[in-house]
This record gives C-alpha cells, structure tokens and sequence, in this order.
C-alpha cells in the first residue's frame, strides 16, 4: 500500500529535495511539506502545510493530513531560521510538536528523524571510527549539538510510549556539494580560514544527493534505530583548505573569542563551538546503514568536498594587509 508521508522543515533545502524525490518514488502516494516558513522552490509539486510550532498547529497538521510516514527534518543548524527565529526556539519547540503529534496519530506507523554525527561530542571515539554503539555525549553548551542530543533523548521516550511506531533517526556528516549551504561551506568558503593551532583534524563529508537518497530510501524501508550517515574516507582540513585555495590562519586556543567576534560581523553562523567540534578528527562508520538498505554513498568525502569547490569557492587572493591585522588582534587578545 502506497504511503502518505510528511516532511517537515522543507524551507530549506535538505528537506525541500527529500519531499520532491519522494513523489518519484512508486511506493509513496502522496507528499505533504510542513514548515512555519515558505517552502523551497525545489519542494516541486508537493503538497505544502504552514504550521507555526509556537501555536501548536503541527498536530492537526499530521492528523489532518492522513500521514502514515512523517521524516522530520527541522533540525536548524544555523543561528537564526528561515522566519528569523533563534534556532533553539525552532528546534526544541519544533521537535516536541512533531513528536508529540506521532504520539497522538492513530495512522502514523513510520518515523525517519535527521540527527547529526554532533552527538558524539568532540571526543567520544577517540583516534578510531565512531560507531552507533557510542554514547552520545551530554552537551553543556547551547548549540546546535545540544539540540540534537536532547531531540534524540525525545525520540527515545516516543518509541518507550509508542512502540508500535517503527523509528529510525539518522546521524548526518556534515553536508558537502555545490547547492547546500550550511555554516561549514560558509566557513571553507572563506578567504581565509581560521583554524585552531596545533590542529588539523580529519574531516567527513556527505554529499547532498547522497543524504537526500539515503532519507528516501530510509523512508519507505523497515530499518529501525540509530544510523551513521557519511561518505567513505575522510581528508584533512589542511588538504581541505589546500584543494579550495584558501590559505589557513592558525588561531590559539584563547583567540577562538575573536574568531566568534569576527564571524557574527561577517554574518558567518559559525561559532568557536563548531570549531572546537572540528577539532575531533570524528570519523563515522556508516556500515550498519549500508546493510540496512542495501545501498552505500555514491561519492566520497573527497569528492563531494570537490564537488563544492568546484561550483562555491572563487579563487580569489588574500590580501596581506588583512592577515596582518587578524594577527595583531588574536595577539592583542591572547597576550602572544
């Protein structure tokens, strides 16, 4: 029986391209995008709900919608959402609506949530690939991290009060490619790069095709649980900077101030915590996804990285006045 399924947070691009795939898709019947938002243009010729977490519309939303499937894809990444709102607001307010109305639906069987590979903190696995065996880490900062922490700690209470209903969240590596624009690209589109000295951690990439199949295909499948989500291999940030041309500027631990200074100006959404996150070398095993849909990633994280590059970053040269007075004022403030 073909599946009714709703997709929430498709202001954005992520969410925007699952619901367009899913209408190709033989086994789905129909397409709902939700979001307090306007939609995506790429949303296509899905059906599409505004719904406002801070009024509780999402659960006449999901009921009236007659969903049996929803993929809940509202987890913001960047300071501030598509409405202007601060992202905890949509997150913590948006998440609980969304849970809360699977709760409550007598039809919704099937939930896929997008997490982040952030749960796992900036050490959990140590030198070695992260399994979905780790624990994902209690987060002390407000962020994006914690969000996703504490949204994974809500979906376990939904399986624990409805376990009828068949879950699977989804931890993402970072989105890679020449479309999605999330505060990483922002910052490796840099002209130059602030990196943290003594540092040069491996980074993991997705590519945005890559994380819109793997959503529809976790859609209309049984698989249940915790997932990693990432393309194979992984390259250093240095390589990283390298392959785009941008030149590096190490920061000191205690300059990380500066950079947080820096970015807000320059409307960057990319904070010290973000960096200090970077910083891990964290590698994903996406394995147990593979087996789960009979399906791995078409590009490596070295191609998707390339694939960015070749459409997002322009060549550009750095002036040396400007690294100049980044030097003078990291040093100004770290005492160096």
């Amino acid at each position: 029986m073909a599946r009714v399924v709703l997709v929430t947070g498709v202001s954005r691009y992520l969410g925007a391209r699952v619901a367009n795939a899913l209408q190709a898709d033989p086994g789905v019947d129909r397409v709902i995008g939700v979001d307090s938002a306007r939609p995506h243009p790429l949303l296509g010729g899905a059906e599409f709900v505004r719904a406002d977490p801070h009024d509780g519309s999402v659960n006449a939303v999901v009921s009236d919608s007659g969903a049996d499937t929803v993929l809940h894809l509202g987890l913001a990444t960047a300071p501030r959402d598509t409405a202007g709102r601060p992202f905890r607001e949509n997150n913590a307010l948006g998440s609980l609506q969304v849970l809360a109305a699977c709760q409550r639906s007598a039809k919704v069987d099937r939930l896929v949530v997008r997490s982040s590979a952030a749960v796992y903190g900036p050490s959990s696995c140590g030198p070695e690939v992260c399994t979905e065996e780790a624990e994902a880490q209690q987060v002390l900062r407000p962020g994006y991290a914690k969000d996703a922490v504490e949204l994974e700690r809500h979906v376990r209470g939904l399986v624990r009060r409805r376990p009828d209903i068949s879950v699977a969240v989804l931890r993402f590596a970072n989105l890679m490619g020449p479309s999605v624009e999330t505060p990483l690209t922002r910052y490796l589109g840099l002209r130059i790069v602030p990196t943290l000295r003594g540092h040069d951690p491996r980074m993991q990439f997705l590519h945005e095709d890559d994380g819109v199949e793997a959503l529809r295909r976790m859609a209309t499948s049984d698989g249940e649980g915790t997932f990693n989500v990432a393309a194979p291999g992984a390259i250093p940030l240095s390589q990283c900077l390298r392959r785009a041309g941008r030149p590096e500027f190490p920061v000191p631990a205690g300059g990380l101030r500066v950079f947080d200074s820096l970015a807000r100006r320059a409307r960057l959404d990319y904070s010290p915590d973000h960096l200090r996150l970077l910083c891990s070398g964290r590698v994903l095993d996406s394995g147990k996804l593979e087996r789960a849909l009979e399906w791995s990633p078409s590009y490596s994280s070295q191609e998707a990285f390339d694939s960015f590059v070749a459409e997002r970053v322009p060549s550009a040269r750095t002036p040396t006045r400007l690294i100049g007075q980044m030097t003078h004022r990291v040093r100004g403030v770290v005492g160096r």
